[in-house]
């Protein structure tokens, strides 16, 4: 079989290993005789995976001991919700950070969740310009531009937007917002694991595993154990955190395989080096395609400031969108795929996640500079 060259937003591409591991243990895991989505989520065979899972990541990240790993069904989306129905207090407010499209829906979602609840929701600093389809967001804040509330509930920051390809760290000059004493929340969905980076710092973390580290379906997520302690308890148990915490994310039958694929991607992240391999193999993948784009400012234009340039979602435009339309046929013949930017946002995007091969990249921008030369 030949591999197409996966450019998918997320679901996204998987890393050959992880699938591989998957596939020859899909009918016989451990010589039990079944495939681990028929095993129990009490037995021994499928808990061995659960916490290998676990201990890996806590590995990989150098998580403290002060933070608990959380495996729910669901994604980011679900947790929009869920957070503020944890961690917003009666009175209390949510402050976001808005740089993109799902910036936005967190905020939007925190709206409706803390009225319920007797608490409310703000945007505490945005770098979108304009309105309805002229709304356009190409950098993340600067160094010290943000100020939360020190009585806030939390700043929540979305730490890579997918949709308009604006990112977090990747600049010395555009950290990660400092919350002060107010606890940091990011949706990390886009870009868990991309590099290292100290998780210890944030009250919490979530991020849907179908863009960086697994199938779509679950999300993890970390909280520091002073945020379980305060989290409310006027709120169904099934949404609680501390019942997931309390219970080793086993209170209710979790998405069994979902997490054996993670876990197989996670060791696939352990053997290929680190993280800090990783980001240096992305920062490779992404400098390519960038490359290409300014050296052709005639016919490529990405619309993000260059301090905020995704490493995960490379965006950028062409001349014409009849231009775009043929881009990602012709691209499609050399069989690759997922190039067509959001709906919401036309264009190009390239997701060149943690899976994504180097070769893919390289094979891509090959592309774009002979489309480019041809006109």
């Amino acid at each position: 079989m030949t591999r197409a060259l996966n450019f998918n937003a997320g679901p996204a591409a998987l890393p050959l290993p992880a699938l591989e591991r998957a596939r020859d243990e899909f009918l016989d895991f451990a010589k039990s005789g079944m495939s681990v989505m028929e095993h129990s989520h009490r037995g021994k065979e499928y808990e061995a995976v659960h916490d290998e899972a676990l201990a890996l990541l806590r590995e990989l990240t150098g998580l403290p001991a002060t933070h608990e790993i959380l495996f729910l069904q669901g994604g980011a989306s679900q947790l929009f919700a869920q957070v503020p129905m944890n961690l917003v207090q009666k009175g209390q407010t949510a402050e976001y950070v808005v740089t993109g499209a799902w910036g936005e829906k967190a905020h939007g979602e925190g709206k409706v969740a803390t009225a319920m609840l007797g608490g409310a929701a703000k945007v505490a600093f945005t770098t979108g310009t304009g309105e309805g389809k002229e709304k356009s967001y190409v950098r993340a804040s600067k160094a010290g531009e943000v100020k939360a509330d020190p009585a806030s509930a939390f700043l929540h920051v979305t730490t890579n937007e997918t949709i308009h390809g604006v990112q977090y760290g990747v600049d010395p000059s555009r950290p990660v917002p400092d919350a002060g004493g107010v606890p940091l929340v990011a949706d990390m969905s886009s870009d868990f694991l991309w590099k290292p980076m100290d998780l210890g710092r944030y009250g919490l973390v979530y991020a849907g595993a179908q863009k960086n580290i697994g199938p779509s379906g679950i999300a993890v997520v970390i909280v520091s154990k002073a945020l379980l302690e305060a989290g409310r308890k006027d709120i169904p148990k099934i949404f609680q955190f501390r019942t997931a915490a309390e219970n080793k994310s086993l209170y209710n039958t979790p998405p069994t395989f979902a997490i054996y694929m993670i876990r197989n991607v996670l060791a696939w992240l352990k053997g290929s080096g680190g993280l800090a391999a990783v980001e240096e193999r992305n920062r490779k993948k992404a400098a390519r395609l960038y490359g290409v784009i300014d050296a052709n400012p005639g016919f490529f234009r990405c619309p993000v400031e260059k301090e905020s340039r995704s490493v995960m979602n490379v965006v950028f435009r062409l001349p014409t969108e009849a231009d775009e339309e043929r881009f990602v046929s012709e691209a499609k013949k050399q069989r690759m795929i997922g190039l067509k930017g959001h709906r919401s946002v036309g264009g190009i995007r390239a997701s060149i996640y943690n899976a994504c091969e180097p070769a893919w990249v390289d094979a891509l921008a090959d592309f774009m500079a002979a489309f480019a030369k041809k006109g």
